[in-house]
């Protein structure tokens, strides 16, 4: 189990339609989102979560703050994110891997409680529990604690320089074989 600057963290399944708000406030803080990408991902997260296999998990504090969360869903060729990362892998032939792959659309740790192993239980616990022999996701490509530790995981890079177009930065889309391997 891992620790939070107040102590244990429990990592169970979360109803992420529920705590939507204080899921998005954890990403704000992790990630530098400001108001208006909130209410746009407030939108998308209650759309991914009513899609097929969509599940969360979250990581609670012993006062029952969530420190973190992640979600994801078996990947699908005609959701979004896939037709626009689809052509950078296909350049580089690694368009399979979107197939028969679970996608882990968001993870997110609040700044707090990084460094304490939260990332790496809540990654390896929501893929632990998938069909698919495989996992991919998209990172900012660039080096990060994210990166490492997607790296640490097993995830290589199947596509770099990825450009979404509501992101001012690239991202670099990766893979790892699941079960992920513990460290």
């Amino acid at each position: 189990m891992p620790n939070s600057p107040s102590g244990p963290v429990m990592v169970a399944p979360l109803d992420l339609s529920a705590r939507v708000d204080e899921a998005l406030a954890v990403q704000a803080e992790a990630f530098g989102l400001g108001e208006d990408e909130i209410m746009v991902r407030r939108q998308i997260v209650q759309r991914h979560m009513t899609m097929p296999g969509a599940r969360a998990l979250g990581a609670t504090t012993p006062d029952g703050r969530l420190a973190g969360f992640v979600y994801g869903m078996p990947n699908d060729r005609a959701h979004w994110w896939s037709t626009v990362v689809e052509p950078y892998l296909r350049a580089l032939g690694n368009d399979d891997w979107l197939d028969d792959s679970f996608v882990i659309t968001e993870l997110h740790v609040h700044p707090l409680h990084q460094k304490q192993g939260i990332g790496r239980a809540l990654i390896t616990a929501i893929t632990d529990t998938a069909a698919e022999p495989r996992s991919i996701l998209s990172a900012i490509d660039q080096e990060s604690p994210a990166r490492r530790l997607y790296r640490t995981l097993g995830y290589t890079d199947l596509a770099r320089r990825v450009h979404f177009p509501s992101a001012a930065v690239p991202y670099a889309v990766m893979g790892a074989p699941l079960p992920l391997p513990r460290g």
